[in-house]
């Protein structure tokens, strides 16, 4: 355990949101570098929370105790996984009083097996921390089960060579927080948003009149994002590699399916990455990775994922 430190809200990510990809997240091994979430994204976060639970005040709390009565309290983590959301934590009871410390002995990305494990400590006016608890709990616990079914799934993927990567498939305003959750579970992110690249999907595709005519009018557009296109069949995986992109999305494929889409990428001229998309779970993960897929993209991280147990007990 290292020596407590008090939590303040980290830098923001690079514009470009270059991720480390790494799957190491055994314990004692050596730390990782986590990029930050952005550091607005989570004021905002927070403040939206706090309004929403304290729109009528606290009038326990406040009918309890004076603005100048203190209190002590330790964060628990009460299962086993990785740890994801202390600093939102900071953030948390710093919105709601200045004084309010938190000294924490852990780390974002940290893996805790003997449990229950003091994660950290809170100090400041009552008030603050009582109001502050159920905020700072539920954002926490959320985080760090999204971390720790990432991790699972590194795991999982060990040895084949292939990146694990989120979705979009996240909870409205909470992107930015799960996307860092996922990098403390040592996933890698694929788009934050639309703009991040060109994926055209099967909407697209109905719509443009088929894939052939939808690369086409992307690059004439020229634009100078990554193209990747979605291909259900083998027939679409060769369309692709005719019209020229730079990946193919293998939708819902089976996994004989995908290691010839992989054959036929790997024969072709030019470099096309795969990713392997649709119905991935923790059950086939290993053997959708030993296809030789370069990516999976698995929407189950953030929209499937169950919150740890974590509570915030004061301290007599």
């Amino acid at each position: 355990m290292t020596s407590p430190r008090r939590s303040t809200p980290a830098a923001p990510a690079p514009a470009d949101r270059a991720v480390p990809c790494t799957s190491d997240t055994r314990a004692g091994s050596a730390p990782r570098k986590i990029y930050p979430p952005d550091p607005v994204a989570v004021e905002r976060v927070v403040a939206a929370a706090l309004a929403e639970d304290l729109a009528g005040g606290d009038p326990t709390s406040e009918g309890l105790f004076g603005p100048d009565d203190m209190c002590e309290a330790v964060l628990l983590q009460k299962e086993p996984g990785v740890v994801c959301g202390l600093g939102v934590v900071a953030t948390v009871f710093a919105a709601l009083d200045a004084r309010v410390v938190v000294a924490d002995s852990h780390s974002d990305g940290d893996v805790v097996d003997d449990v229950p494990a003091e994660l950290a400590r809170i100090s400041g006016p009552a008030r603050a921390v009582l109001a502050g608890e159920r905020t700072a709990l539920n954002l926490a616990a959320r985080l760090s089960g999204i971390a720790t079914l990432a991790a699972r799934c590194v795991a999982e993927l060990e040895g084949t060579g292939a990146t694990l990567l989120d979705t979009r498939k996240t909870t409205a305003g909470l992107r930015e927080l799960e996307k860092y959750a996922v990098r403390c579970g040592g996933a890698c992110n694929h788009r934050f948003n639309l703009g991040e690249a060109l994926l055209v999907k099967d909407n697209h595709l109905r719509l443009a009149g088929g894939l052939a005519q939808a690369v086409a009018r992307l690059h004439e557009a020229q634009s100078r994002l990554r193209l990747e296109v979605e291909a259900a069949t083998l027939d679409e995986v060769r369309d692709a590699l005719r019209a020229g992109v730079n990946r193919i999305l293998l939708d819902n494929m089976t996994v004989d399916q995908m290691r010839e889409a992989v054959t036929l990428c790997h024969a072709a001229s030019g470099a096309v990455e795969t990713e392997a998309s649709g119905g991935i779970t923790l059950a086939n993960l290993r053997a959708v990775g030993q296809t030789g897929v370069d990516y999976i993209s698995m929407g189950a991280l953030t929209h499937s994922s169950r919150a740890l147990d974590f509570s915030l007990e004061v301290l007599a």
